[in-house]
């Protein structure tokens, strides 16, 4: 996802003596794409419990090493990573000196979907480096927008849906939106799941059929599809199709392959009750996480258990952290999330 134009930087103007251009009248608004009429969910809404703080912990392919001042210093596998974080307030508890003692660092527009580039200390290496998660190798890569391919506080998520596959003894379809480098995807069908993996960007797509290959998954049973989340799904609503687990991981905005726009708080609802009509009748999960918006997770429950009324089922709604390395390790808050799961699955 990127800008028209970097965050802070300006139209120029005329130059001193010169006379301005007419305006241009602004162009008309694109028609908003028409919504399938779906029935409102009826029936009361399902219990929820929260907030549900889901942790991880230091360990040997991840670890928070320390944060703050708008900061975090990471490891990745082999490699010391610094980057911004908003989140990180506080102050700093290990000296300069580690700080720049690092592998890579980036610099430059700290925004989400800002741009910037990546310096590095120790000289320069390849574009990707190996990582591991539960002996699952995957391909790290430094990216314009500060990110390296992973989220590690998704580890929790990836946990509770591989185990609840696994437990199901049944066939499970799982579909995965915004599915990004694929170890959702990776992990469920380790698990045993038949997966579709569906997300707006070549690039994404073609990093997570890199991270396949790379497990020899190259012949799990996931389907790779490069489409706009709501439109795929709308689609999957109208061929009658239906998943027994639901992951989704939208960003605060994003475009499609076609032109499409995405912005979390007028899409998001839509979104969740397309979800609900895609559900089987024998659902294992859905999984909603958000980040990088202003909200609390009440915000999310609330919204799930709208979309989810008459199901039955609990909802458990939190936040996903990640803990620091060390001693007085403080807690690092990454996103929010809703998790609705049937009374018996």
């Amino acid at each position: 996802m990127s800008r028209n134009r970097r965050q802070g930087e300006r139209e120029r103007g005329p130059a001193r003596g010169e006379r301005a251009a007419p305006a241009a009248p602004p162009p008309a608004p694109a028609p908003m794409p028409t919504r399938m009429e779906l029935p409102a969910p009826t029936g009361p809404r399902p219990p929820e419990t929260g907030p549900l703080i889901l942790t991880v912990e230091p360990g040997d392919t991840y670890a928070l090493l320390d944060s703050g001042a708008g900061e975090k210093l990471e490891r990745y596998g082999r490699l010391a990573i610094r980057r911004p974080e908003n989140q990180a307030i506080w102050p700093r508890r290990l000296p300069d000196a580690e700080w720049e003692d690092v592998d890579a660092a980036f610099t430059g527009d700290t925004d989400e979907e800002g741009t910037g580039r990546w310096r590095f200390p120790r000289g320069a290496f390849g574009e990707t480096w190996e990582l591991d998660y539960r002996g699952l190798p995957y391909l790290g890569r430094f990216t314009s927008f500060r990110h390296v391919g992973v989220f590690p506080e998704q580890a929790a998520h990836w946990d509770f849906a591989a185990e609840a596959i696994r437990g199901a003894g049944r066939p499970i379809r799982l579909l995965n939106l915004f599915g990004y480098t694929g170890l959702a995807s990776l992990t469920a069908a380790q698990a045993g799941a038949e997966v579709t993996h569906v997300d707006a960007s070549k690039k994404a797509i073609g990093w997570a059929r890199e991270n396949a290959e790379m497990a020899d998954m190259g012949g799990a049973p996931i389907r790779w599809i490069c489409e706009d989340a709501v439109r795929y799904a709308e689609r999957e609503v109208r061929r009658g199709n239906a998943y027994e687990a639901i992951v989704l991981d939208p960003p605060k905005f994003g475009r499609g392959p076609k032109g499409e726009t995405w912005q979390l708080f007028e899409d998001l609802p839509y979104l969740l009750s397309l979800v609900r009509a895609l559900l089987s009748d024998k659902p294992l999960f859905v999984i909603l996480t958000a980040y990088s918006i202003r909200a609390s997770f009440f915000s999310l429950s609330a919204l799930m258990g709208e979309a989810m009324r008459g199901r039955g089922g609990q909802l458990q709604s939190g936040e996903l952290v990640i803990r620091e390395a060390g001693a007085e390790p403080r807690l690092l808050s990454t996103s929010l999330f809703s998790r609705w799961t049937p009374t018996h699955g």
